[in-house]
């Protein structure tokens, strides 16, 4: 072999590995990332890694009877429509013929719930998250932002309700699952956050039932909340 045959293959096998590590490169801080290859959100190869764990680890800390399942759901909204049982803590996504998939949730804490219609908006995978100035004023210690990922509160999806400041998204604890705890958005454990982010669309419409004999919060606009 020549040496001008060996100078191709390395100046080759340089590129190809400069290549590589661009690909998985980060493009931004992500001091809570878990032991797993450092590389960019938006990789393929770190969704299917980040979602792999999430199914894997999480189903033993959701109570039996809220974890996903098929149930009779009868219901006059069209097949595709997700309803919040705010009361119950469940969330079903209508699949019609009297049937629905049931999700357990964590919802708002006292003073934060909310009721009525939206549709979803966007949605993302592995959000970043920026608590907005109201959180920020109630919990000053919290990060002004945090980039996606498994130490994210936002989880592992994220479905954006209208111009409001809620969101259906997943949890880094899904000990909540069940719980009142959110400052008015929808928790779900990852597993099943990717679950319904494979069912639900833009423009997905979305009930939130009230609480019963509670007050609830009006919807506020603005884009991001917990």
């Amino acid at each position: 072999m020549t040496r001008k045959t060996n100078l191709s293959l390395a100046v080759s096998a340089a590129l190809a590995f400069a290549s590589i590590g661009l690909a998985t490169t980060p493009s931004h801080a992500d001091p809570l990332f878990w032991a797993s290859p450092r590389v960019a959100v938006s990789s393929p190869v770190d969704r299917y890694v980040r979602d792999d764990r999430a199914r894997e680890e999480e189903p033993a800390a959701v109570p039996a009877r809220l974890r996903r399942q098929v149930v009779n759901y009868p219901s006059s909204e069209a097949a595709g429509t997700i309803i919040i049982d705010t009361p119950n803590t469940y969330l079903y996504y209508v699949l019609g013929g009297g049937k629905a998939i049931r999700y357990g949730i964590g919802v708002g804490r006292e003073g934060f719930t909310w009721s009525g219609v939206e549709h979803i908006t966007r949605m993302n995978q592995w959000p970043d998250w920026t608590p907005p100035s109201e959180m920020i004023a109630r919990q000053p210690y919290l990060p002004r932002f945090m980039a996606g990922g498994p130490g994210n509160p936002m989880g592992a999806r994220a479905l954006y309700l209208g111009d409001t400041i809620y969101r259906i998204h997943g949890t880094n604890d899904p000990g909540t699952i069940g719980q009142r705890v959110s400052s008015g958005c929808i928790r779900l454990a990852n597993e099943d956050v990717i679950d319904l982010y494979g069912r639900a669309k833009v423009g997905s419409k979305v009930v939130v039932l009230p609480m019963s004999g509670r007050r609830t919060a009006s919807v506020r606009s603005s884009n991001t909340a917990d």
